[in-house]
């Protein structure tokens, strides 16, 4: 039986590398699509406490079937208001993704259109080093 060879310490430096930039490059995206604007009226946390105090009228005269449903939507509210009070640094992610955003992009074949229709600005390309002749 043939014995399995090691990996070298260059594909493991690699391996950790590629890593690296998918997470920045993810906490990013993650980020931008975070920040856009939803269709509809905008939800303040005024509007979700609002809603959190009615549901806790309307709860103890539901059905059951309807007290299971407030119970999810008494769930959801509470965490978007918790989401709405984290501040993301987007400031810093962008920083961080122009910096691997180019080599990132070589090594997995993503082009400047792609990154463009998931939200990445033009400006930051430019800055990343990834102009519309990439791929």
């Amino acid at each position: 039986m043939a014995k399995k060879s090691e990996m070298t310490d260059e594909h493991k430096n690699a391996l950790a590398e590629g890593r690296a930039e998918g997470r920045i490059v993810r906490s990013y995206l993650e980020a931008l699509e975070a920040g856009k604007a939803k269709r509809g009226r905008k939800r303040t946390s005024e509007s979700i406490t609002k809603r959190l105090d009615q549901i806790e009228i309307d709860i103890d005269e539901a059905d059951p079937v309807k007290r299971l449903e407030l119970a999810q939507e008494k769930i959801n509210l509470a965490t978007e208001l918790v989401q709405m009070d984290m501040v993301v640094d987007i400031t810093s992610l962008e920083g961080e993704f122009v910096g691997v955003a180019k080599s990132y992009a070589e090594r997995k074949g993503i082009s400047y259109t792609a990154f463009r229709q998931s939200g990445v600005s033009a400006s930051v390309l430019k800055q990343a080093g990834i102009s519309r002749a990439s791929q």
